[in-house]
This record gives C-alpha cells, sequence and structure tokens, in this order.
C-alpha cells in the first residue's frame, strides 16, 4: 500500500513540476512523508488514516506557495487540522450509530501481541488525557521537530518550547504511573 501511495504522490507531483513550480515536490515527499506518517499513525493509533491524512496533506500543499523552510510546519499543522476534522466527523457518525450498535466480535491475539497492544492503548489513553497542546508537543519532539518548528505550530515563543516539552512529559509520566498503579493487580 505504501509503494502505490508513493507512486501516486510522484505523479502528482510530476504534474505539479511540469505547472513550472521551483520547489521539489518529490524531493519534499521523499524527506517529510515518513516522518509525517509516523506521527499521524501515533496521534490516530490507524496506519490507514495516517496514510489519508498524509496524503492529503501533501496534496493540500501543491496549492501552497510556500518557501521549503515553511513546508514542514504548515504540512504537520493542516495533517492536525485535518485529524481533528476527522475526529469530529467520526464523533457524529458515532452518535448516530449508539441507536443501532453493531456486533462486534474481537480476535485473539497471541500473548506478546496483547501485552504490546495494551501498552500502545495505555500510552494513547494518557496521551488523550493530557491537554492537546501537550499532546502536540511531545508528538512533535517525538518526529524531531526543531523548537522553532514546534513553536511556529503550537503557536508559543521559541524560547519558552524546552520547558513546555519538559512540563508535558512530567505530566505525561505522572498520568502513566498513576494508571499502572491504577491498573496493577492488588
Amino acid at each position: 500500500l505504501r509503494c502505490h501511495t508513493a507512486h501516486c504522490m510522484r505523479v502528482v507531483l510530476m504534474n505539479a513540476s511540469a505547472c513550472g513550480s521551483s520547489v521539489d515536490f518529490d524531493g519534499l515527499f521523499q524527506r517529510l512523508y515518513p516522518s509525517l506518517f509516523r506521527y499521524l499513525h501515533r496521534l490516530t493509533g490507524d496506519a490507514d488514516i495516517a496514510e489519508d491524512v498524509a496524503q492529503e496533506a501533501f496534496v493540500r500543499l501543491l496549492r501552497q506557495p510556500l518557501s521549503e523552510d515553511e513546508v514542514r510546519p504548515w504540512l504537520f499543522t493542516v495533517a492536525m487540522n485535518l485529524v481533528r476534522d476527522g475526529a469530529r466527523k467520526t464523533e457524529r457518525r458515532q452518535r448516530l450509530l449508539t441507536t443501532a450498535p453493531a456486533l462486534v466480535t474481537p480476535t485473539r491475539l497471541p500473548d506478546e501481541d496483547v501485552e504490546r497492544a495494551e501498552r500502545i492503548e495505555t500510552v494513547r489513553l494518557v496521551l488523550d488525557r493530557l491537554s492537546e497542546r501537550d499532546r502536540q508537543l511531545l508528538l512533535m519532539r517525538e518526529e524531531g521537530f526543531k523548537y522553532e518548528e514546534i513553536a511556529a505550530v503550537v503557536g508559543v515563543a521559541p524560547a519558552s518550547v524546552g520547558t513546555l516539552i519538559a512540563r508535558a512529559l512530567r505530566r505525561f509520566v505522572d498520568l502513566y504511573h498513576t494508571r499502572e498503579i491504577v491498573d496493577e493487580p492488588r
């Protein structure tokens, strides 16, 4: 599926290049897509959604007259907005489906997969309990963003990013450990 995605984006990017664009979209895609996909996958927990959102963000990038320095923060901001929009749509659908819920049968996983899935779920639950800004700070830091880029996306002063990340990380760790204590059998 990713090969298909890369091929489709190359076709779109080649078409954009043919229209006289001076930005190397193919190079930008090759450099930024893996990081954007990982960020979105961690944020959403769903590889398919992450891939769709990343593709949409790159397609929207084609219509933007940005310098290369502006591309990465812009791309991640647009992707975050697309995820938010998708979450709102999902919430609306869920509200509609509560009147006629579908039966879902869980599949059995080997022990290792179950433990890993539980850890991932715990991290996601803890991330969900953080403020949106803390969550965004931690996820962007994990993706290797520079403080200036994080500041631009989050809307804070670059000098405050380190402190904000440290506080967000402390809140994450506190919530994570509190959750482990609560979940431990007695």
